[in-house]
């Protein structure tokens, strides 16, 4: 008996920057049951930017609701052998699908002002992405080489990108668990990288110690179709 999928969509072209961050500002955001997990020792954020394309909720795609930019920031936890991600907040441009995802499974969704510009050339492909918050426009942009390639399972690129479960908590305080279904994504090697940002503004004022903050890395994933089941 097959599952029945909450949503699909393409996500496409994703920027991940990774940012080694104080465990301190983390600790509080962790779902029951769940721990951090570290890369190279270190508790590790992304901003993450991206473009959710095709979007369909239960099978049922709304018109003016299918192709918009998503804007977050990510965190790495594990819940026994499962790797997966937490949200310290999302950002989309259109108030429904946040006020709805905030109202309903209390994720840190917001809405704002965004926007997505892709340039794909026959030699590089560029992402831009920007959400206005707070009175200031933030930006990340990435420029890639092609073609894209396959990253190694060992590999910095494929810890950050490949994870199949999303974690949470409910507005009761329990564990919210989710599948996300994808296949390995492919990546462009990042030739440039801006992101003027300013943490405090976005996330909140303890975030303002990540402000003269230099990535760790940074990965332009292609993406791909995907499927998000609830846990079930």
């Amino acid at each position: 008996m097959s599952r029945r999928k909450f949503l699909t969509a393409r996500w496409c072209n994703l920027i991940l920057a990774n940012y080694a961050v104080p465990e301190e500002l983390l600790r509080p955001l962790v779902p029951p049951g769940c721990e951090l997990d570290r890369r190279d020792g270190a508790c590790c954020a992304s901003l993450v930017g991206f473009q959710f394309l095709g979007t369909r909720v239960l099978g049922i795609g709304w018109p003016g609701f299918r192709n918009f930019p998503e804007w977050n920031l990510r965190f790495y936890v594990r819940c026994g052998q499962d790797r997966g991600v937490c949200f310290v907040r999302e950002f989309v441009p259109q108030w429904t699908v946040a006020t709805i995802a905030r109202v309903l499974y209390n994720e840190p969704y917001r809405s704002a002002r965004m926007s997505m510009d892709v340039k794909d050339q026959p030699d590089a492909l560029t992402a831009t992405y920007t959400v206005k918050w707070a009175g200031r426009v933030h930006s990340l942009r990435a420029v890639g080489a092609k073609p894209a390639i396959r990253p190694t399972p060992d590999s910095t690129e494929h810890w950050f990108k490949e994870h199949s479960w999303g974690f949470g908590t409910s507005h009761r305080g329990k564990a919210i668990r989710y599948e996300v279904n994808h296949p390995e994504w492919d990546v462009y090697p990042v030739r440039e990288f801006a992101a003027d940002v300013d943490w405090g503004l976005l996330y909140g004022p303890e975030w303002a110690v990540m402000n003269a903050a230099k990535p760790a890395s940074v990965v332009l994933a292609a993406g791909s179709e995907i499927s998000v089941y609830p846990k079930g």
